[in-house]
């Protein structure tokens, strides 16, 4: 492109001769001027205009070309470059975006006072109006910090629906309105309700309120667990309580209870002396038993035993639950027991403990009985109460180990309840006394000879000879009054109803040695119980 070809450099209405090549020479430059001739007017004529000479080199560079009188030349435009690096042709995207249109023959520079052309048709509308007050459209308008741009809820009812008609229940089953499909599934959906719905109801009517409690946590129920194991409380209950009868004695208007226990299939019955001694020497008592079945029959005294506590009744009965017998000397502290009887007249009551001592000596004297004894006892915290006497003591394998007979409590008279302190001969002792009284119906227990009291010295406890009877056992043996027993055979003594529950355990006609202090010494004296 010509260096004057597409340039910007006239305004609207300037004449072209202002863009008239400059002179090529001096002369050129300086008009003549006038002579002044001294008149002040002449004085005042302009200055003539001084022009620098031009550089040839400038001329050929910013000169006119040859035969071009304007600024531009829109006719030629293959001149020659004329040793000028001309710029490359713009982009067709930029001619097609700010090119002149190839139908628009209008230039650039226009005559003085000539208009613009007028389209033919109308000029597009403007991009805003001035009664426009959208900020968007009008660049003038002022910026504006406003909410965020969310979308204005939409109602999803354009207005107000029309009611269908209302279905019946002959239409919608049989006048083909709802499709069959839809039915099914709505007899269905309505069945399973009504199954749910009775299954929660006859929960809610079984289980109560733990169910629709949400602060309640049912604990898991083993289903499979209704087989109890042998040696659980409710097998030994199940397997014992059938040999376990009450009691019942009656002399009048008068009366009384206790338990008992069957040792033989012939219907013998062993129980406490303190249960029937009342009726015992008294022909118009009666007395009889109640098995676990219910069955009532009455029953005879066959003998007592009032140093031990112990008596044996017989009952006519065939076919009777026997209880097994046990091994009380291997009891150990803290073994479980059982204990069955009928306190307060409950027949069949079960209630479990441990075994808390054992050859506890305790002395026995029941008020309005001729029960005098002092038993070798097992000590237990199983719940016994008036009642109990006479009962079976049972460990864990269903077997007697005692019998029981007596509670210690903190009543008047003895007719406090329990408190945890009960005690039972021990079955070893009972079936030797038992054997006897089926045999001969009285039983002889050895005897020392000797009254005694319990006596201790800071360091050692014993039971002190206070006088010995004329041709006993001790009096053969050499013991004296003063004597301090503090053994018999092999068991040591502590106190004079330890004594005399050691002497009772050896047969008479036994040759024992007992252990005695005189004057500070130790000595061991034979002694041949009688």
């Amino acid at each position: 492109m010509h260096p004057w070809q597409g340039g910007t450099m006239t305004g609207r209405g300037v004449p072209a001769d202002r863009f008239a090549p400059a002179p090529s020479s001096p002369e050129q430059s300086a008009p003549e001027q006038p002579p002044t001739n001294g008149h002040p007017a002449d004085r005042l004529a302009p200055r003539p205009l001084e022009r620098p000479e031009v550089d040839p080199a400038q001329q050929h560079a910013f000169a006119r070309p040859r035969g071009v009188s304007g600024s531009f030349d829109p006719d030629q435009h293959g001149l020659p470059a004329r040793g000028i690096e001309q710029a490359p042709p713009p982009p067709d995207a930029l001619v097609q975006a700010f090119g002149r249109p190839s139908q628009d023959g209008e230039s650039l520079q226009r005559a003085p006072g000539e208009q613009p052309m007028t389209p033919e048709t109308e000029p597009d509308p403007p991009l805003w109006r001035s009664g426009d007050q959208d900020p968007w459209r009008n660049p003038a308008a002022g910026a504006i910090l406003g909410p965020p741009a969310v979308p204005e809820p939409q109602s999803d009812d354009d207005g107000e629906r029309a009611a269908g008609p209302l279905l019946s229940a002959r239409e919608v089953l049989f006048g083909r309105r709802v499709h069959p499909r839809a039915l099914a599934i709505l007899g269905v959906v309505a069945l399973l309700v009504g199954v749910a719905g009775g299954f929660l109801g006859r929960i809610t009517a079984e289980e109560g309120n733990p169910l629709v409690n949400p602060d309640v946590t049912l604990a898991e129920v083993d289903q499979g667990a209704t087989d109890r194991p042998r040696g659980s409380v409710s097998q030994v209950a199940q397997r014992v309580v059938p040999a376990v009868v009450s009691i019942e004695v009656r002399i009048g208007g008068q009366g009384g209870s206790g338990s008992g226990v069957v040792i033989d299939g012939n219907g013998y019955v062993v129980t406490n002396n303190h249960v029937v001694s009342m009726a015992a020497d008294t022909p118009n008592a009666q007395v009889s038993t109640v098995f676990h079945d219910g069955t009532r029959a009455p029953a005879r005294v066959v003998g007592r035993d009032v140093k031990t506590d112990l008596a044996v009744l017989k009952v006519e009965v065939s076919n009777p639950t026997v209880a097994q017998l046990g091994d009380s000397d291997k009891l150990k502290v803290g073994d479980d027991v059982i204990a069955i009887g009928s306190p307060l007249g409950l027949a069949g009551t079960v209630t479990t403990g441990i075994v808390s001592s054992v050859h506890r000596p305790v002395r026995l004297a029941g008020e309005g009985t001729d029960t005098n004894a002092v038993i070798d006892a097992i000590q237990t915290d199983a719940a016994i109460n008036p009642g109990n006497s006479g009962g079976a003591l049972v460990d864990g394998t269903g077997a007697v180990v005692g019998i029981n007979s007596a509670i210690r409590t903190l009543g008047s008279g003895g007719e406090g309840g329990s408190i945890g302190l009960g005690f039972a001969i021990p079955i070893d002792d009972v079936r030797r006394i038992a054997q006897e009284l089926i045999r001969t119906g009285t039983v002889r227990h050895a005897d020392l000879g000797v009254n005694a009291k319990s006596v201790s010295d800071g360091l050692a406890d014993g039971a002190q000879v206070q006088n010995v009877q004329d041709g006993s056992s001790a009096a053969g043996g050499g013991m004296a009054e003063g004597d301090v027993i503090i053994k018999v055979g092999d068991r040591k003594v502590g106190s004079a109803d330890e004594l005399i529950v050691a002497v009772d355990r050896h047969q008479v006609g036994e040759r024992v040695p007992v252990t005695v202090v005189r004057q500070g010494r130790e000595l061991v004296l034979d002694v041949t119980l009688k």
